[in-house]
This record gives structure tokens, sequence and C-alpha cells, in this order.
């Protein structure tokens, strides 16, 4: 067996995915997660449990922004080939707990980049960017593209993601490891993220409570389902980088859609219909999201193949058969 592969936040949604996939081919994972409370921790208890037990596979509990943490990972585990996926995560909760961000983000990113640099033989770093690093712009009649300047961010996460790529950047000029930054495009699906407004509108929707449906509805965004999005992590994972380069590429489903469309979708896959309330725009949120996913298809053969419709269908058949069964407190949802 090669050397283990090290998964930060991989209780997290796209991480405990990632995990799945990669043990699933035969790779031996060393999973890292501190199950901090931004959520209901029992969520990321239950995915740790799909995975803990399971062969070439270890949860180890820290902090990710603690370097001594993760430099002693590295060294003992031989670790060549890391995909950083842990962060806090929200835009909104950004305005509220800002230095949040800064101990996961741009520390925990720190860690990761020192780590790598000191591994013996080291192979590739994948890491978790973001598309909210585009801004609030206008569709045009083309997605975002990863050579457009990023320097306007709207919401301090997206500030820390950006920053994170420009890390990445001068760690790989100065120590020559390969890198790949994914921007990732509103990832959904069953095992996802409560604070994600498809998964809050369920919630709502199913308790017959009114939603609150932002920017008066006419916000878009690029829904990605979570197998297309592992898909795209292995994919570029076993494509290293050059040496001293530090790769960015759009992951997403280049097909935006509508607020109301989604709504209208989760509405028909629930069998309910739902009591909404129009707001307008909140601070932090962008008006759409559009990935061009050019680069990554011809790195990898990337190719979405889970239209919303399908993708949204599969995750109530989750929430109603599996998440709502759960007995937990209520939890705010956050649109």
């Amino acid at each position: 067996m090669t050397n283990p592969i090290l998964v930060t936040g991989a209780a997290g949604f796209v991480g405990h995915a990632v995990c799945e996939r990669l043990l699933a081919r035969g790779e031996a994972v060393i999973g890292l997660d501190n199950f901090n409370s931004y959520y209901e921790v029992a969520l990321k208890q239950a995915r740790a449990a799909r995975l803990e037990g399971r062969p070439g596979f270890e949860m180890v509990r820290g902090d990710v922004s603690d370097p001594d943490t993760v430099s002693a990972l590295v060294r003992r585990h031989g670790i060549r080939r890391i995909v950083h996926l842990a962060a806090q995560a929200g835009v909104r909760y950004s305005l509220e707990n800002p230095f949040a961000y800064e101990q996961s983000n741009l520390k925990g990113h720190l860690a990761i980049l020192e780590a790598a640099r000191h591994a013996p033989d080291f192979e590739h770093l994948v890491y978790a960017s973001s598309s909210s690093v585009y801004g609030d712009r206008p569709i045009g009649g083309e997605g975002f593209r990863e050579d457009e300047p990023c320097t306007a961010p709207v919401s301090l996460y997206a500030a820390t993601k950006r920053s994170c790529e420009l890390m990445s950047q001068s760690y790989a000029k100065l120590y020559g490891f390969p890198q790949s930054g994914l921007r990732f495009f509103t990832v959904y699906g069953p095992w996802g993220r409560p604070d994600m407004a498809y998964f809050g509108f369920t919630r709502k929707i199913l308790a017959g409570e009114p939603i609150e449906v932002f920017g008066e509805g006419k916000m878009a965004r690029d829904f990605t389902y979570i197998d297309d999005i592992v898909d795209g992590v292995v994919g570029v994972l076993d494509r290293p980088a050059a040496r001293g380069e530090n790769r960015l590429l759009n992951i997403g489903d280049c097909n935006p859609v509508g607020l109301m469309e989604m709504i209208a979708t989760l509405e028909n896959a629930l069998g309910v219909p739902a009591i909404k309330q129009m707001r307008p725009m909140q601070p932090g949120d962008v008006t759409a999201t559009y990935a061009d996913i050019s680069a990554i298809a011809a790195l990898t053969g990337y190719s979405p193949k889970v239209p919303l419709a399908q993708g949204i269908a599969r995750f109530a058949d989750w929430y109603l058969n599996t998440y709502d069964r759960w007995e937990r407190p209520p939890v705010a949802a956050v649109a």
C-alpha cells in the first residue's frame, strides 16, 4: 500500500465523501477534524462513523490550525499527498465571528503549507478554495474563469479564501512543491451542511414554517452535486501540478439555477409547498455564481453527471429516511 493521504476536514461534508472514495479504491487515509460546533456535532460524528473501522482509515481529532499537530501527522505517516478541506465555512457567520476565520482558514492553511514544504518527497497539495473569491458580479454569457481578477471579495470568508490562494502561490514559488486550489461552487447533496439554504429550507418546509427567500428570489447558484465534486477532487489529486505551480481550478456544474427554481425543485421532491417570505439581499451575499469548468475538464475529463432535480431528490430521500429520524435539539437554519 502506498503512503496514506491526509484529508483535513474529514468529518465535514466534502471531506467525508472524499475519504469514502479514496478508501473504496484501496488508498490508506488519515482524517483530521476538530469536530467544532459551528453546526450540529452529531452530524459530523455520524459522517465519521461511516469511515471509522474501515481498513486503511484512521481519524485523528485535532485542529488543523495547530502546526505541531499537522507536522507530527505528516512526519509520522510519511504523508506525500494532502487534500486540505478543513475551514470555517459560511459567509454570514463571518460577519459575527471574524476571528474564527483567521484561526481556521488562515492559520490552518499556513500550518498545512509548512508541513508540506518540510515533508520528504512531497507530491501534491490539493486545497479547497471557493467561488466566493470572484466577488459579486453579473453573469454575462459565460462562466467565471480562473484567470479573471479576484480583487473585490464581499465577505471576510471570501477574503480568507483568496488569501489562502495567494499564500499557496508564494509557497509554490519559494519551495517548489505542486499545489492545486479548487474553487468550489455551491456543493449540495446527502450528508450536507445544515447551514446551506437547501438544507434549512427543507427543515422549515417540513415543519410548516415560512422560509426567507433573500435577494427577492433573484439570485442564482451553480449547484454542484457531491458525487460530481468528489470526481473532480480525486481527478485533480491524481494529476499533480508542475513543480513550483499553484494551479487554480473551478469545480462546479456550469449550469446556474435561479433560487426560485431550486425552491420549486425542493417542493416537488418533498411533496410539500413552501411558505415564502421575500427578503432583500443580505450583506456578504453575491447575486450569482457560474463556473467555467473548461480547465478542470481538459485536465481530468471532469463532467458533472447529476442534474439538480435528481440530486435534490436524493437529498430529500436521505433527509426523510436518515437525518430526520435522529433525535436532536432544534438548530436555527441559515438561508
